[in-house]
């Protein structure tokens, strides 16, 4: 870890690949504040706060101190692949419900 105990986003990105199969994980971040895209066929079924305690598990003690700096999106690969892409969800798309 580098000085200061604050993980690179390499670092996170390998402790959630770690303890987590997932077949498409993306991480940003500064040092201080991470957000994950986290896409694993561990999730089908899985209400979202399960997900992220299942993400908290594959971190486990390494990021206990940082967890409340990480925020996540937790897909399956079949909400993945129906999601608009990264590039669409930039820009201004309104979703009507």
């Amino acid at each position: 870890m580098a000085p200061g105990g604050e993980p690179t986003v390499e670092e996170v990105r390998g402790f959630i690949a770690a303890g987590l199969p997932c077949t498409h994980l993306e991480v940003e971040g500064d040092g201080r504040h991470f957000f994950a895209t986290i896409v694993s066929a561990e999730f089908e079924g899985l209400a979202r706060v399960r997900r992220h305690q299942r993400v908290y598990a594959a971190l486990g003690d390494r990021m206990r101190a940082q967890i409340h700096a990480l925020s996540m999106k937790t897909l399956t690969p079949a909400e993945f692949a129906a999601a608009p892409t990264a590039q669409a969800a930039g820009s201004s798309v309104h979703h009507h419900h």
